[in-house]
């Protein structure tokens, strides 16, 4: 599974832009009164303006090259802050055979720089934003997780993801190539204590040879 698209919400689009433009360095692609979207890797990072009184959060991951965390780790502490975690920045994820390093963008939404070793995509480049894959995971949130993702399994033919969990609370949909991963409102995003929120979403993936546009509220 890839994730071609992303749509997110923001109430600060001269910060949002600021920060993924400036900060992040990705390539602006559109802009408008109401929305921007950003090239990243194979996807499109997209935020569309929310009403003023509203602050959405969402946690979501970019996938890199598996040899490239260490580099990653020194590029994004040149232009912002790490979220540690357990004593250091990196977490290592023996389950998915994965390891990651987390930081804020002005949204206070949870980013992160995920490699996966299954992938077998390493580089011999430096690491920059060049480097950056695509849109690995999306965080949604859910009363019933588990429905949702029997939803989006049966209209996209994707699966449950081999390397788990799949739990009421908690469920990962997709492969090591793109994820959704749905929660339900009384969990915290790891690695933080930010309560998994839940704000509407759209996206577009692709499954084998398919297309499919998805949309949560």
């Amino acid at each position: 599974m890839e994730i071609k698209e992303l749509t997110l919400l923001t109430n600060n689009l001269t910060e949002t832009k600021s920060f993924y433009e400036q900060t992040m360095g990705f390539n602006k692609i559109q802009e408008t009164e109401t929305s921007l979207s950003f090239a990243v890797g194979s996807s499109e990072l997209i935020f569309e303006l929310s009403e003023k009184n509203q602050k959405p959060k969402y946690h979501f991951a970019f996938n890199i090259p598996i040899n490239s965390l260490n580099d990653a780790m020194n590029w994004a502490l040149q232009r912002t802050s790490l979220i540690e975690t357990e004593n250091s920045f990196i977490t290592d994820f023996e389950n998915w055979k994965a390891k990651a390093i987390y930081f804020f963008d002005n949204n206070c939404n949870i980013l992160e720089f995920i490699c996966r070793k299954d992938l077998n995509n390493a580089t011999d480049k430096p690491f920059s934003v060049e480097t950056i894959l695509n849109i690995n995971e999306i965080g949604l949130v859910t009363d019933q997780p588990l429905q949702i993702a029997n939803e989006i399994i049966e209209k996209t033919k994707t699966e449950y993801f081999a390397k788990g969990p799949k739990r009421e609370d908690f469920v990962a949909v997709g492969n090591d190539s793109g994820l959704f991963v749905i929660s339900n409102p009384n969990r915290k995003w790891y690695p933080t204590q930010e309560i998994a929120e839940k704000w509407k979403i759209k996206g577009k993936i692709k499954v084998t040879d398919y297309e499919y546009e998805l949309e949560f509220n």
